[in-house]
């Protein structure tokens, strides 16, 4: 428990800072992170990590980038961290482009959950937002659902002025599917100017739109992962549909259970705070991993700074989704 009463389950692990896209939202132009590959974790010393976490308490884990499912031994690490006693989720949060070949894998691994990008339909937005390869995606939608993951999410990163025509459709999508989706406030977790009056898009504004086409009920237990989305039901398509709004939500962090690990080995309390601490000495050094992860834990603070003119440090893709 950390010092504001909230219980730290919740491991969010980064395998790479590289991803096969260039979204808005997550990569700078230009970005080199991973020139830095020497210092960035092993399958081995990521297992090592997670089953340190798992003997302290931490029962829910993610794998994220960059895009995951590009490092060759993702299988092996999702394998390794599936066999840990006591755990209660094992995550995978990738752009879909992959997933053809890989599903059967990671769920054979013991992935329980995917959570797959997907900010349009139309292959020219897709494009304009993210640089991808959008056929690869649809491939990658269906594939996950021929493997029978007991929970797949889409996951939509709202910006005016360019996919705010996607929305409804990319609900119909889900709904035909039996997916959730999950509409995202932009943060500025790409380069300062990403987040602009002209470009944000509220979720209470979505709510407010999807409310005049359907009868949106809140959820309250909908059984659909450990993160901080709120979601709804729109009962005449009988779509499921989450909000993420870390921007405009007061209470956005006041159930916040996750701490993250990055790929260069640095464990970060809050996303929408600077401060890291080095965990790669203590893997590499015999020191002691669960010491420092009890210690993200006390330092993690009550809430983000995304609202106090938020200056990135270091993009979310080196930080991890």
């Amino acid at each position: 428990m950390d010092g504001y009463g909230r219980v730290i389950d919740y491991l969010r692990i980064s395998v790479t800072d590289r991803c096969n896209e260039r979204c808005l939202y997550c990569m700078p132009e230009g970005y080199k992170g991973w020139a830095q590959k020497a210092d960035h974790l092993t399958a081995e010393e990521i297992v090592r990590v997670a089953a340190a976490a798992a003997g302290i308490g931490f029962r829910n884990f993610r794998l994220t980038g960059g895009e995951p499912t590009i490092r060759p031994d993702l299988v092996d690490i999702a394998a390794g961290i599936g066999r840990l006693p006591g755990m209660a989720s094992l995550g995978v949060s990738t752009n879909g482009t992959r997933l053809a070949s890989l599903s059967g894998p990671l769920k054979d691994a013991g992935v329980t959950s995917l959570n797959i990008s997907l900010d349009a339909l139309d292959p020219t937005i897709y494009r304009q937002i993210t640089g991808g390869d959008f056929p690869s995606v649809m491939a990658g939608i269906q594939a996950a659902i021929s493997a029978g993951f007991p929970r797949i999410k889409l996951n939509c990163v709202l910006m005016r002025g360019v996919n705010e025509q996607e929305i409804w459709p990319l609900i119909v999508f889900a709904a035909e599917r039996a997916l959730a989706i999950r509409f995202i406030e932009l943060m500025p977790l790409s380069n300062e100017d990403v987040l602009t009056e002209k470009n944000f898009l509220s979720i209470n504004e979505v709510r407010e739109r999807l409310a005049e086409r359907d009868n949106l009920v809140p959820l309250d237990n909908p059984g659909l992962g450990c993160g901080p989305a709120r979601y709804h039901r729109l009962t005449g398509l009988g779509a499921t549909v989450g909000f993420i709004g870390a921007i405009t939500t007061p209470d956005f962090c006041g159930s916040c259970n996750k701490i993250r690990l990055t790929a260069d080995g640095k464990i970060r309390p809050c996303l929408g705070r600077h401060n890291e601490l080095d965990l790669l000495a203590s893997v590499r050094n015999g020191g002691g991993i669960a010491g420092v992860l009890q210690e993200a834990i006390a330092l993690k603070p009550e809430d983000h700074e995304f609202s106090e003119c938020y200056k990135p440090g270091r993009p979310m893709t080196a930080i991890g989704g």
